[in-house]
């Protein structure tokens, strides 16, 4: 076991050249890492043993000579950042972690079992661990978030280390990230690629074609800089280079041999993703073994890590003002999310929006006028907006919103899926939903959305109607501890509640009620005041309906819908600018299936959109008051 002992202080134009010992030294302890790679697979009988060798020196490297970190407080904000983007080669890591004094070799041994910490892949079940990876290809979008806030926001000395495969980098988030780190000028992220040239089921595109991948990171304005991922001395050179690089990110690119150390594996196909079995094991061991000088412990002299970050007290958010609307005024809720983001900006610096350059439409721009230093323009790469994010809000550095197009988040899905399981507390605000957002057309209708943010583990989904709620929405979900989506709309919506009105996650609010009402009907955004019309056109005949804002779809207020269902002989409509499935209607009818006595007929869009006039496209889908009128009719008959 590698020892933690006394520290140095490091200058990052330090070029020292490392002597024979320290190179022996640090040698030594990849090898370890290799055996332990081996060791805790073979017990596992599942893993990643290859995926971790060609990654041992680059790994030994960074734990054991550079990176800046304490094993007694793993996530200090002061600590350098580690980012495996390469997930599946957790047991690299998890061995680093042993052999710097945080686990145990017998903990090693209890890797994916069902009561272990140690999983599959990595995820902050492990309090060393930021982030969840081995969904590839998003690291470093990750890692980019967590070097601009070092950079810009808290303006510390902590570096970001982000080592990814080489198959992942066909990603395009990998370059979406790249092509951020150069525009911000992150030279305080250093993105490693492991090339080991073999894939899960072949050959990777590049193989080892070291001066292509040179070229494309140089393109994106990095640093690239190919060395032998192996020899020790050369990562060194290449790792102090980085850090006296100025204005420009550094891409390591490291040459390397999937299962090096492994005689009979090292660079063949076929030994992705297993353990090398006794026989392959024992020999491979005997042959690591062979090649340590010093078995036991040994003692490291690490970098200090450097306590400059900023000192949080807070990050509970509140409006600095209560809404301020008149009786009857028309605001669009993508408006007042701009507004909102302001007031809660007023109270707390470490409020951070986030948008792919459709600030001028989502109203981010309200907040990146008042507040530019803490607003950040992702571009249009929303897979990395939500990477950046994730990485800005790591170590509850920040809270952070995201806006756009609420259809584009879709392509952004599998970001905040990996967010989640990060336990992230990133907050996603999606504008122009539905096909009340009129001629611009399908491509630009969010009639997923709800249906997505609603199967994220943890999640919370508001869906405002008035300007006035979508302040409250945006207010709690600063304050929410996971993933918040909120649903804003382009067409303004009359004001219909007072400012000092309360609202909760979870608690819907009835809009209109009497001991009369003979159908409950929900909708929220566009359809609420759709089915507000519907109430006016049945009271002329006499027919009473109770109307619900269900302000959150997930959860749904099951108590507040059954209370209505109850007072209305069991008849609900939902109607919604949203696909069927997914949305309002299955909500509320998942919450009340259990109850007998209830039938929901729900209202949503059917079929692929077209451009047109909202008032057109709500009645050709058949989700306006006409159609809300029609069901009501035919369930009381």
């Amino acid at each position: 076991m590698a020892g933690r002992h006394k520290k140095k202080k490091m200058s990052s134009g330090d070029f020292k050249s490392l002597s024979e010992q320290q190179v022996q030294d640090l040698q030594d302890v990849a090898n370890k890492m290799r055996i332990h790679s081996i060791e805790m697979t073979e017990a596992a009988n599942s893993g990643h043993p290859t995926s971790s060798a060609s990654a041992a020196e680059i790994v030994a490297l960074l734990f054991f000579n550079e990176m800046r970190y304490t094993t007694s407080f793993p996530k200090d904000p002061s600590s350098d950042r580690f980012v495996l983007s390469k997930g599946h080669a957790c047991p690299i890591l998890y061995a680093a972690w042993c052999e710097a004094g945080l686990l145990s070799v017998e903990d090693l041994k209890t890797l994916r079992k069902v009561d272990s910490i140690l999983e599959g892949h990595p995820t902050p079940r492990q309090n060393y661990i930021d982030v969840a990876t081995g969904s590839l290809g998003q690291g470093l979008g990750v890692s980019a978030g967590m070097a601009y806030c070092g950079k810009y926001i808290e303006k510390a000395s902590y570096r970001v280390y982000c080592l990814m495969g080489d198959g992942e980098v066909a990603e395009g988030s990998v370059w979406e990230a790249a092509s951020f780190a150069s525009y911000y000028k992150l030279d305080n992220l250093v993105a490693i690629v492991d090339v080991n040239r073999l894939g899960q089921s072949q050959p990777t595109a590049l193989q080892h074609d070291m001066e292509t991948y040179r070229k494309r990171f140089d393109g994106f304005g990095f640093n690239a800089i190919v060395v032998d991922g192996h020899d020790i001395r050369a990562v060194y050179r290449a790792l102090q280079t980085a850090k006296v690089t100025k204005d420009r990110p550094t891409a390591l690119l490291c040459q390397t041999l999937k299962g090096k150390g492994f005689p009979d594996v090292e660079d063949k196909e076929n030994w992705h993703g297993k353990p090398l079995g006794p026989k392959e094991a024992k020999k491979s061991i005997d042959c690591l073994k062979a090649q340590i000088k010093t078995p036991g412990p040994i003692k490291f002299d690490l970098p200090e890590v450097v306590h400059d970050t900023l000192k949080i007290e807070s990050l509970e958010m509140h409006l600095s003002e209560p809404p301020k609307y008149k009786e009857g005024e028309k605001v669009a809720t993508r408006k007042a999310y701009g507004t909102a983001l302001v007031k809660l900006g007023n109270t707390n610096a470490h409020l951070i929006a986030l948008d792919g350059d459709t600030k001028n439409s989502t109203f981010a721009i309200t907040y990146r006028d008042k507040f530019p230093d803490r607003f950040v323009e992702c571009f249009i790469a929303e897979q990395n907006m939500v990477g950046v994010a994730i990485g800005l809000a790591c170590r509850d550095r920040n809270v952070v919103f995201c806006s756009a197009f609420a259809a584009f988040f879709t392509r952004a899905f599998d970001q905040i899926r990996m967010g989640a399981i990060s336990q992230t507390k990133a907050n996603f605000v999606g504008s122009h939903a539905g096909c009340s957002i009129g001629e611009d057309g399908p491509s630009q209708m969010a009639l997923e959305d709800l249906a997505m943010f609603r199967t994220v583990p943890g999640s919370v989904v508001f869906y405002p109607s008035d300007a006035v709620s979508t302040e409250r929405a945006i207010e709690l979900a600063a304050n929410y501890q996971g993933v918040t989506f909120t649903r804003t709309s382009r067409p303004e919506t009359t004001i219909l509640y007072k400012s000092e009105e309360h609202f909760e996650i979870g608690g819907a609010k009835v809009i209109r009620q009497s001991d009369q009402d003979q159908v409950t009907v929900v909708g929220a955004g566009i359809t609420l005041f759709e089915a507000l019309k519907a109430y006016d056109e049945l009271a002329k005949e006499n027919i009473k309906i109770r109307v619900v804002d269900p302000f959150t779809i997930k959860p749904i207020d099951k108590k507040t819908l059954l209370d209505c269902a109850k007072a209305t002989g069991g008849k609900i409509v939902t109607v919604e600018d949203h696909y069927p499935e997914g949305g309002i209607g299955e909500a509320v009818a998942g919450a009340l299936s259990e109850e007998t006595g209830v039938r929901v007929h729900r209202l949503a869009v059917t079929g692929i959109p077209r451009s047109g006039l909202c008032n057109e496209l709500l009645e050709l889908y058949g989700i306006n008051y006409k159609y809300i009128v029609k069901a009501v009719k035919e369930l009381i008959q």
